[in-house]
């Protein structure tokens, strides 16, 4: 990034953050439309019953924890392969 000129610089950050609230939108629509599909089974009333609550926080929950492991993994991963740059 030194090569580029400040304009530049702000411009490839303001892509950067778009980008991730693009993936963020998607990430976040993924896991509405699976924890409401796989809980949300009762159209009879305009609450939530205590079993739909209940499905919908294990859901959310087990989602953010496996969007945190696979981060991880990927993280590990880049660390592994730009070691094996580094050492070549």
């Amino acid at each position: 990034m030194d090569m580029l000129t400040t304009a530049e610089q702000r411009q490839l950050e303001q892509r950067m953050q778009k980008r991730q609230v693009k993936e963020f939108m998607g990430a976040f629509g993924g896991l509405v439309e699976h924890c409401f599909t796989s809980c949300v089974d009762d159209f009879t009333s305009k609450a939530l019953s205590s079993r739909e609550n209940g499905c919908l926080s294990r859901c959310v929950h087990k989602w953010m924890a496996t969007q945190q492991r696979v981060s991880d993994r990927f993280q590990e991963h880049n660390a592994q392969i730009t070691q094996q740059l580094q050492t070549k």
